[in-house]
């Protein structure tokens, strides 16, 4: 991916130097803001990174514009790092939903709320499940800048304790219902070949994991590890530690759905 890039005339992407196996090439900066209006929206500014720092200033200087605020999606540090000193840097408040990631003079949002900010608009969705904190984000050209509810290649992660299945499934619904144009994502490329089409196969995919750890199961007991080394066999053992986390997510969904139960430190069909 390469390092700046022009998605929209509303939206800059800048890539942030912190590639990983849970990142992908790195985080996904974005700069929104009407091109003419001298002003620019930061979102999810990623790692305090200076290397990042000054490539975000610089796509705000080809804009020919000043950052007026700080969003972010949730709390995670690969994308909430940088906001308070940034913000300060900027002299501009941060915006979220959590007062972790705002700050004591930063601005809490609420799931409706419309940002009149850099000549544009911003919607506020509420989208959790990824962490109960996560928000997306509407902008008026219909894209959505959706933070880790949905990667540019590959699947989200929703892990436990942190992560809620049922609350994630319910979000992948709310912006497939938004008709959005384009899915700008937190990590991997944007999506703008029929994104709802990817809402699809999201939920598709966790319907698929669903059956894949019932499957297991009809066999008898088993632990998160054993249901790990069977579904995720094909897989490199170093994603596993993942697999296993989304596994008990997976889990924690069927038990308050009655489909299983604790058999000591295995799991049985109820």
């Amino acid at each position: 991916m390469p390092r700046t890039a022009e998605l929209e005339p509303l939206v800059t992407r800048v890539l942030a130097p912190n590639p990983s196996a849970m990142t992908l090439d790195g985080t996904n900066t974005y700069l929104v803001g009407a091109p003419g209006s001298g002003q620019s929206v930061v979102v999810d500014p990623g790692p305090d990174d200076a290397a990042h720092l000054s490539a975000v200033e610089a796509a705000l200087a080809a804009r020919d514009a000043r950052c007026v605020a700080v969003l972010v999606t949730h709390h995670h540090g690969d994308h909430a790092e940088a906001a308070l000193p940034w913000a300060e840097r900027f002299g501009v408040p941060v915006a979220a939903a959590s007062r972790e990631v705002a700050g004591p003079r930063g601005q809490l949002l609420e799931p409706g709320d419309r940002l009149a900010l850099a000549g544009t608009a911003l919607g506020v969705v509420a989208t959790p499940g990824h962490t109960g904190d996560h928000l997306a984000f509407r902008l008026e050209s219909g894209a959505v800048l959706v933070g880790d509810h949905v990667l540019g290649r590959g699947t989200s992660v929703v892990t436990h304790p942190e992560g809620d299945v049922v609350a994630y499934l319910e979000s992948l619904r709310r912006v497939h219902d938004l008709g959005p144009s384009a899915l700008y994502c937190g990590h991997g490329p944007e999506l703008t070949e029929d994104p709802t089409a990817v809402l699809d196969f999201y939920l598709a995919h966790r319907a698929y994991r669903e059956e894949q750890v019932v499957g297991a199961l009809t066999d008898g007991p088993r632990t998160v590890d054993q249901l790990v080394e069977t579904i995720y066999a094909a897989y490199p053992r170093e994603v596993w530690p993942f697999a296993a986390q989304s596994t008990r997510a997976t889990l924690g969904k069927l038990r308050a759905e009655g489909r299983v139960e604790d058999a000591g430190e295995a799991v049985r069909l109820a």
